[in-house]
């Protein structure tokens, strides 16, 4: 950690080894609401009581914003999390920040480090370790299963304390300069952009929804889905995710949203107006 960033900061190293402990616990409450969230404020819960000490009201806005959803790579997560908790302590410092956009950041960021994390470990380290397992496990030795395990996770807990560090020192450092520049709003807009193409993408990846109907005129097919996909492509996905959405807006409960979906897409999906 740079001298000056130690001068300036609450966080001593007890709470970045807790975080860093923490973080092997992210996928411990995945759910299908939030992802990753509880893991991810479980694994920053210490630092961000540090830096909100006696201050409730600021400690429990700060458990509010970081219980949003999360879903990313588990090994690079942590480097998000460092930055988390530098933004944690400039909103602190500067009560004229905005708090909300630390989400901002963190959704611009699940996609890119999820895209790199993801082809290193699950498509790299995972098959190497394997590989190497195997190679041992057919020759009778009993080690494979610990040479399998060295060899996928010294490099998964190298990336959990460095992208730890890095996105603290780094993180802090950043910030700094775009408060000094004035430019904290123009990444803040970025990243907003940034984070909306990711949940259009995901709406367009995940949600599989389409209308099947079609229609004889003369001579003519017509297919319902074809002419949906001229007007908007996945358009049907795109108004289920807005109708969700809007429920939540409305305080309405997720197994009440849960239960809905259930029923009327079970009563489209047998009157054949939609298919999954």
């Amino acid at each position: 950690m740079a001298e000056t960033t130690q001068a300036a900061s609450q966080i001593t190293k007890r709470d970045f080894r807790s975080a860093f402990w923490r973080s092997f616990t992210l996928m411990g409450s995945f759910n299908y609401e939030r992802m990753q969230s509880l893991g991810f404020l479980y694994s920053i819960m210490k630092p961000l009581k540090r830096i909100y000490g006696d201050d409730e009201e600021g400690l429990r806005a700060a458990l509010k914003r970081h219980i949003a959803a999360f879903n990313m790579t588990c090994a690079p997560s942590t480097f998000v999390m460092g930055i988390s908790i530098a933004m944690e302590e400039s909103f602190k410092r500067d009560k004229e920040l905005d708090p909300s956009t630390v989400n901002s950041i963190k959704v611009s960021l699940m996609g890119p480090l999820s895209g790199i994390g993801d082809t290193f470990f699950w498509g790299i380290f995972r098959v190497l370790a394997c590989s190497l397992g195997v190679a041992f496990a057919q020759q009778g030795n009993p080690i494979a299963p610990f040479i399998l395990l060295l060899v996928f996770n010294i490099p998964n807990v190298l990336v959990r304390w460095f992208g730890l560090k890095l996105g603290y020192t780094q993180g802090s450092a950043f910030l700094e300069k775009l408060e000094k520049n004035g430019q904290m709003k123009l990444v803040t807009y970025c990243a907003g952009i940034i984070g909306a193409v990711s949940i259009g993408t995901m709406i367009a990846m995940w949600v599989s929804i389409s209308c099947p109907l079609t229609f004889t005129i003369g001579e003519m097919t017509i297919t319902i889905q074809e002419y949906l996909d001229q007007i908007i492509p996945k358009f049907l996905p795109l108004v289920c995710t807005l109708a969700v959405y809007g429920c939540l807006k409305k305080g309405m409960k997720t197994t009440a949203i849960i239960a809905g979906i259930c029923v009327i897409g079970f009563v489209l999906g047998v009157t054949g107006l939609v298919a999954m």
